[in-house]
């Protein structure tokens, strides 16, 4: 049966003015109050908050339901004034220094302790090195949380029956057959003593300058095989074994499996994917088990997992790139820098800290070993064996010698007598080095430059082509592309010379597409592989040994089967043409390891093309890296340049930079230079200054209290502007 409706009745007119009745509010249930703990009532807490004012401990109640959980380590969410924020639990205390009433914590995100007290230890020295906080330091720390991994990984612990704080003790690697653990250290001097003094736990810190050449096999060492004495070559390289491991990353493994012999675990760091992966292809070869990959460009969930395999002890060594210098390895042993002078081992964030300097506190508050190599040398690691913090292992000259490829440095004076050819981008001694090489092998081409004509000029009057929008410089993406700024990527289809009117571009500096364009049509029938970050192909890692031209930026250099049967190394001069103290240690550092991947002389040959600086040249010439890295730290020591003083960098607003310097008792009129005008690009930091403070090494330290100190004052009084705060600034080593 259904019911009609009611009639709605009108309402009264000027009814629909009148207020409404205020509603009843319900009373919802009152929640009886939680205790607090019975044991340690009281939390210290780390809150992820940007001001520099708060970068400290605050006290929390520990309410009586996360009495087990809220343990020291593990991701808690706290009320702070009005808001929730994240943080660490970093200690349980009995009372509190705070007076009034505590707040209570609101939950505890995670039971898992993320943060364990030889990383909580490091970030704080880390912060205090370098005048930043100790949350910005956490959050490179630690990776954000990612749940689904987590429970994968706890469920895998209780399956073996290991708690959450269980940390299970490396296993001795077994040696593959015919292989011992240090026969990749047998040519250094010193190289045996550093893997014995590690197998037996102790701490040693070296910086290594490793051999060039790869592994031609399991067990044996570059550049010998079946039948070949120690430091001799095969008599035919394009016969041997095909080989992509380089030697540095087996001498690695060796290491590290020295570690694990005796107990320990090993951290290694490397700058790129690419040598990731060569370090976990040696471990492998040497017989370690149970190494993850840690790096950022991975994604969260991968990067998450290995974060908690390590801190777990489900992992013996970790490889990664910069995101894995905080990895918490538990019984930490040995840790290893290779390539201290790319820059990708800087960080960009705040506080800027350098793999190598968190790596060598590291080894310092763990007891660990420490090693450092690279085919160049920085100044940096040359200073800390001038300084005795560390000790130096390399080859005898005669064994550098008998395992090097020849170098030959083809500059003006040395091309004179080839009369127009010289003055050719590649010389005609270059075009038949190459032309004779390739019947032999793969040839690699070594350009500064990635893309097609990154920069260039008026035809007429030279003058450097700038964007009309942005000032930016102007570039070629092809032979027939349109003018395009590198900065704001805008087209320049109706550009015209500033200076004399003229509408048509000439080549400033060429890329490697470019190259391989010239070197096709100056080869015929040869084939041209690219490796640069712009490539169709990306960055290669590895080439067969079939005759090819391998041309390749700075540090995308491909591993040649067997190696390359020559090297050219073009624009010389380009390479050695900047401002930044660091040029010449940076082009030798580059030329090295592309050296390093040719065959050993007479087989394989390196040409330097192009009038570059002496110093770097003769680097490169002789092999002699930390030649060169002495001489660049004397001449720091006369200027009081950096590392020979601690240097810290304030950059933003007058007003701004001024008052943070102004409270710093260091900067003496002596010890200030500046301010400088900076060049404005239209950032936030446009028409900016900048304060350098320079201050002796023993009162590095302190310069990074002060300047933290002025930064809080500066939170705390909510001063205006904008202001960055760099130690060690990477434009000034």
């Amino acid at each position: 049966m259904t019911i009609p409706d009611e009639p709605e009745q009108p309402a009264l007119l000027g009814l629909d003015d009148v207020p409404a009745a205020p509603t009843p509010r319900r009373r919802g249930r009152t929640k009886a109050p939680v205790g607090p703990a019975a044991v340690d009532p009281v939390a210290r807490v780390v809150l992820d908050l940007a001001p520099a004012h708060l970068d400290r401990e605050f006290d929390y109640l520990v309410p009586a339901p996360l009495a087990d959980e809220a343990v020291a380590g593990v991701r808690v969410r706290a009320r702070f004034g009005p808001q929730e924020v994240s943080g660490y639990v970093v200690a349980r205390a009995a009372a509190s220094d705070h007076d009034g009433r505590l707040v209570a914590l609101k939950r505890v995100v995670s039971p898992d302790p993320v943060l364990g007290p030889e990383v909580l230890a490091l970030a704080r020295r880390v912060a205090e090195r370098y005048a930043g906080t100790l949350s910005d330091v956490l959050r490179l720390a630690v990776p954000p949380r990612h749940a689904r991994v987590e429970a994968e990984v706890l469920a895998a612990l209780a399956e073996q029956g290991d708690g959450v704080d269980d940390v299970p003790r490396p296993a001795p690697p077994a040696p593959p057959e015919g292989q011992g653990w240090d026969g990749a250290w047998a040519p250094y001097r010193g190289g045996d003593a550093f893997c014995r003094r590690v197998l037996a736990g102790q701490a040693p810190r070296a910086v290594w300058t490793p051999l060039p050449g790869l592994e031609t096999s399991p067990g044996t060492s570059p550049g010998t095989g079946p039948g070949t004495a120690p430091g001799t070559a095969h008599a035919d390289p394009t016969l041997a074994e095909p080989a992509r491991t380089p030697h540095w990353a087996a001498a690695v493994a060796q290491a590290v499996r020295a570690a694990l012999a005796g107990g320990r675990r090993a951290l290694v760091v490397a700058p790129d994917a690419r040598d990731v992966d060569r370090v976990c292809a040696a471990l492998g070869a040497a017989g370690v088990t149970g190494a993850v990959r840690l790096q950022a460009d991975d994604g969260p969930a991968p990067r998450y997992r290995a974060f908690l395999r390590a801190r777990h002890g489900l992992a013996d060594v970790v490889v990664g790139t910069r995101a894995a210098m905080f990895a918490p390895v538990p019984d930490l042993g040995l840790v290893v820098l290779w390539g201290d002078g790319e820059e990708t081992l800087a960080e960009p964030h705040a506080p800027y800290p350098h793999a190598r300097e968190v790596l060598a506190l590291r080894s310092e508050l763990q007891q660990a070993a420490f090693l450092l190599g690279s085919p160049g040398r920085t100044v940096q690691a040359q200073a800390l064996l001038a300084r005795g913090w560390a000790q130096e292992i390399g080859a005898p000259r005669d064994v550098v010698r008998a395992r090097a490829p020849r170098v030959r440095a083809l500059t003006s004076v040395e091309l004179a007598r080839e009369g127009a050819g010289a003055a050719a981008r590649l010389p005609s001694a270059a075009w038949r080095a190459a032309r004779d090489a390739l019947a032999h092998g793969p040839v690699l081409v070594q350009v500064p430059r990635t893309g097609y004509l990154p920069v260039v000029a008026c035809a007429r009057c030279r003058t450097a082509a700038r964007c009309a929008h942005c000032h930016g410089p102007l570039g070629l993406r092809g032979a027939s592309a349109t003018p395009q700024c590198t900065w704001c990527a805008r087209l320049a289809g109706g550009w015209r010379c500033g200076e004399c009117g003229h509408d048509r571009v000439r080549a400033v500096r060429v890329g490697s597409e470019r190259t391989a364009e010239e070197l096709g049509r100056a080869f015929p029938g040869v084939p041209v592989r690219v490796s640069a970050s712009s490539a169709p192909g990306g960055v290669l890692d590895h080439v067969d040994a079939t005759p090819a031209l391998v041309v390749a930026t700075p540090g995308a250099e491909p591993v040649a089967d067997a190696g390359y049967a020559a090297a050219l190394l073009l624009d010389a001069a380009v390479a050695t043409a900047g401002t930044g103290l660091a040029t010449a240690t940076e082009a030798a550092h580059r030329w090295l390891a592309a050296a390093s991947l040719v065959r050993p002389a007479p087989q394989g040959q390196v040409l330097l093309v192009g009038d570059a600086a002496p110093a770097p040249t003769s680097a490169l010439v002789r092999f002699d890296a930390p030649g060169l890295a002495e001489r660049e730290l004397d001449e720091r020591r006369e200027l009081d340049l950096p590392p020979a003083v601690r240097v810290a960098a304030v950059t933003g607003l007058v007003d701004a930079v001024r008052a943070v310097v102004g409270r710093v008792d260091l900067a003496t009129p002596d010890a200030v230079l500046g301010p400088v005008d900076l060049p404005g690009d239209g950032s936030r930091l446009d028409a900016a200054v900048r304060v350098v403070v320079r201050v002796p090494l023993a009162e590095g330290t302190e310069l990074a209290r002060q300047l933290r100190a002025s930064m809080a004052v500066r939170a705390a009084r909510r001063e205006g502007g904008t202001v960055r705060v760099q130690l060690d600034p990477a434009e000034m080593l």
